[in-house]
């Protein structure tokens, strides 16, 4: 995949003339990036045919030193450092672990964005609850704002699972278009169960129908079970398989613990 902008933590490989020079490849009519080692290599082992052609060819025929061909041109491949989006996808649906829940999804977001200050990193927040999904946190890599967007988070009610994972595919999309460099990640925290439907699917098929729509993308993503073992129907690992997601289970949630498995989901790409 080729980028057309830059960023500070995972590699990738752009079309702009900045970067570090890593192969080369056929130009294919392209010249605006030649890599001349490349090109004179190429032509290197055809230069003693080529000379004798052209001695045949009679002496209005330039001689030169060195005969190159459009199919010697060489241009370079460049890869350059590509920023991250990371994007929460939070489940505030009542239950005993939401407000622990949440203490660490903010405190995750606060080291990430400390992080993301030296890396253009950016970090945003969706809430999903009772009948709706909302932009929390509009990506960025400003602390403030995130400290002001954080303080007051709706918590109880039904799981809008669909809602909440629709949006968050609206967040990628719209930031994509606006950063054609970010590389995005969502971060799910649910149990996997949803009991609200946008369509008249039933909740939890419409759910895994947005999950596969987001594994099609190509987006990466990580699921966090958050039900307890002794109650876990499988349903987040479900919904894991089918965004092409690895699934944690964390049996007591922290910020430190979670800011970790971020941080080791976007080293590993």
């Amino acid at each position: 995949m080729s980028r057309s902008s830059a960023g500070r933590r995972s590699q990738t490989r752009t079309k702009r003339k900045r970067g570090r020079y890593v192969q080369s490849e056929p130009a294919k009519g392209d010249t605006s990036d030649l890599a001349f080692d490349a090109t004179l290599r190429a032509a290197a082992p055809y230069q003693k045919e080529r000379a004798r052609s052209s001695e045949q060819s009679g002496p209005a025929e330039e001689q030169v030193a060195l005969a190159l061909r459009t199919d010697d041109l060489q241009r370079k491949i460049r890869v350059r450092r590509a920023a991250n989006l990371v994007l929460f996808v939070v489940d505030a649906s009542w239950s005993m672990a939401v407000a622990e829940r949440m203490e660490a999804t903010k405190g995750a977001i606060f080291s990430l964005l400390t992080d993301a200050y030296q890396r253009r990193d950016r970090v945003g927040l969706v809430v999903f609850q009772k009948n709706d999904a909302k932009v929390m946190l509009s990506p960025t890599h400003s602390i403030d704002l995130a400290r002001q967007a954080l303080t007051d988070i709706p918590v109880g009610g039904k799981t809008p699972l669909a809602a909440g994972l629709t949006l968050a595919l609206k967040v990628v999309n719209q930031e994509k278009r606006v950063h054609p460099d970010v590389m995005p990640m969502v971060i799910l925290l649910t149990d996997g169960a949803g009991n609200v439907s946008l369509t008249d699917l039933p909740p939890q098929q419409e759910a895994f129908q947005v999950a596969v729509l987001i594994k099609e993308q190509g987006i990466r993503s990580v699921v966090v079970n958050m039900e307890h073992a002794a109650f876990d129907q499988g349903l987040a690992q479900q919904l894991a398989d089918r965004m092409g997601a690895p699934c944690y289970t964390h049996a007591e949630l922290k910020a430190e613990i979670l800011y970790r498995t971020v941080r080791n989901a976007l080293d590993e790409t």
